[in-house]
């Protein structure tokens, strides 16, 4: 018991770093997003669109990626994900060179295509990594190192690709031929170096493969089943509503940050100043909330504190909605706080409530992340529509959702592992 305790918990600690990763990769949008936006003279909308082709990914390759898990293990799976991630950021490398927008957005799909595999494959395995009954705080901790790859990534994206002289006021479009170059160049630069990172973390899962399958081997079931099966649980659908709407939400109010504290009228900040609010405060809350969430998911009730945290975040989008200035910017850092535990424990609550195959329903969670390619969108027209600040709005009500997802999940039937069910709570 003690080696496979061992064994599992080294396991464990590997798979961690996948979490880092793809936060590492995805948070570097934000600022890429600012970016894109002056480059080419882009409205919110547009840039948006970043977002859009990007988690569409996770609706095109979730279940197939579930297939793939079923079919050839975890080990292989994350491979296959990191090569198919090198590939998008060489792509993106490459791409930059044409100054062609659409270009670009092809090939973030790519890496989007990579990191959703990815995500298929990394959730359930650092969730089942151990005893049943602390799988919430198994992956709120492995999610908290996620939070610090976002932390590191919005940093290392905002130096990057809004240091350029021509992108520091942000105040009005990149108009000089010349200063596009430069600004894509920089784009540039941080994928490569992106590409790099992601070829050591394939070394190292590499000569980690036989401890990470040893483990999943103890954990794996056999395939049998549809990978379609959690569309026949309710909670299995459910679960995937509130992920995709939690994505989204997240998504947006990242995704707008650095424009919404450049304005005027609430922060004034310039861009890459702006990027660092962003990643310091928004992002680094929601790191610290992880680790402080995963010591209260050993005190208190997955279902509750989720409960506790939507309510917060919705709160504190209303307020940002309906007020101005400094104090409506600090709201909306402050809403990365309570973002920071509503991934993982949604993400556990389903599981142990659909009372289906892991795999498929890992497939069907991670299709919903879909969200964080429809809310952006919706957000992004809004705030053309009327403003960056009414667009707090539409997360203001995705919070609400998971509110009663939270609320409602106390009360229902949870499946242990050999296949007896309770009722939450006893």
């Amino acid at each position: 018991m003690g080696r496979y305790f061992s064994g599992t918990s080294a396991a464990f600690v590997s798979v961690t770093t996948l979490f880092f990763a793809w936060g590492f990769i995805t948070s570097n949008n934000d600022p890429l997003i600012a970016s894109l936006k002056a480059s080419f003279h882009l409205s919110y909308t547009e840039a948006l669109l970043t977002q859009l082709v990007f988690f569409a990914a996770y609706g095109f390759m979730s279940f197939p990626a579930a297939a793939l898990l079923n079919k050839v293990g975890s080990v292989r799976s994350i491979l296959i994900a990191l090569t198919i991630m090198i590939t998008g950021c060489l792509l993106v490398q490459f791409i930059t060179r044409y100054q062609d927008y659409v270009l670009i957005l092809a090939a973030l799909f790519i890496l989007g295509i990579g990191i959703t595999t990815l995500q298929v494959a990394a959730n359930p395995l650092a969730a089942a990594l151990g005893p049943p009954e602390s799988s919430h705080f198994r992956l709120t901790f492995a999610q908290a190192f996620n939070s610090l790859g976002v932390v590191l990534g919005v940093n290392f994206g905002s130096k990057i690709m809004l240091g350029e002289e021509v992108l520091k006021s942000g105040h009005a479009p990149i108009t000089n031929e010349a200063d596009r170059i430069l600004a894509l160049q920089a784009v540039s630069h941080a994928f490569l170096l992106i590409a790099a990172l992601l070829a050591g973390l394939m070394l190292f899962i590499w000569f980690s493969r036989k401890r990470i399958g040893d483990a999943a081997a103890a954990i794996e079931k056999p395939a049998g089943g549809s990978v379609l099966d959690a569309l026949r649980s309710k909670w299995a659908i459910f679960g995937a509503l509130a992920i995709g709407l939690y994505v989204g939400a997240e998504v947006s109010i990242g995704s707008i940050m650095i424009n919404f504290l450049n304005q005027p009228e609430i922060m004034n900040l310039p861009l890459e100043s702006a990027g660092f609010y962003l990643a310091n405060i928004y992002w680094m809350g929601a790191l610290i909330g992880r680790f402080v969430g995963s010591y209260l998911l050993t005190r208190i009730a997955a279902p509750k504190l989720l409960l506790v945290a939507a309510s917060f975040a919705s709160l504190l989008c209303l307020t940002v909605a309906f007020s101005g200035g400094p104090f409506a910017g600090y709201a909306a850092l402050s809403v990365g706080l309570f973002n920071s535990i509503m991934f993982p424990t949604i993400f556990t609550i389903t599981l142990e409530r659909a009372g289906v195959s892991q795999a498929s329903t890992s497939g069907l969670l991670c299709v919903a992340i879909v969200g964080g390619a429809i809310l952006p969108y919706v957000v992004g027209q809004m705030a053309d529509q009327s403003s960056l600040t009414l667009s707090f709005i539409i997360p203001m009500l995705a919070y609400g959702v998971i509110a009663v997802f939270g609320l409602l999940s106390q009360r229902a039937k949870v499946y242990h592992a050999d296949g007896g069910a309770a009722i939450a709570g006893h």
